[in-house]
């Protein structure tokens, strides 16, 4: 599954990359839980999408799991180490064929910033 976190599509399998808790702990677990704890990862490192793609991939996966529709997701800390309520969080659902072309062009290596927020979040002015 094709998964967007902030400007990086990650490729994730969600069987691999489940919670390695009880099913019954994790279905305790609100999608606002995961947003928190999202903000606190990101609040910590703020570009933890590219210094830890895995572990970003991990998130993805836990934010599909609780909510399976979202394929999209954004963090944004106002700076490092800054409180989890100066991190704007965001989900999205964005086409496969947008998901696709974001995914190509990162695959070909001529992926930038600017694409996703104009694709899918829409941050930048006209």
């Amino acid at each position: 599954m094709l998964f967007l976190l902030n400007e990086t599509v990650f490729n994730i399998d969600t069987v691999a990359l489940a919670p390695p808790v009880s099913t019954t702990r994790f279905a305790k677990l609100s999608l606002r839980f995961v947003g928190q704890l999202g903000a606190e990862i990101f609040a910590k490192d703020p570009v933890l999408h590219l210094s830890s793609p895995e572990r970003a991939a991990r998130l993805a996966a836990l934010i599909v799991a609780k909510a399976p529709a979202i394929n999209a997701a954004l963090f944004v800390p106002i700076a490092r180490d800054c409180s989890i309520d100066q991190v704007a969080v965001r989900y999205a659902t964005i086409s496969i064929e947008v998901m696709s072309l974001l995914y190509g062009r990162q695959q070909d290596g001529v992926r930038n910033n600017l694409e996703a927020d104009r694709q899918v979040w829409h941050r930048l002015a006209a």
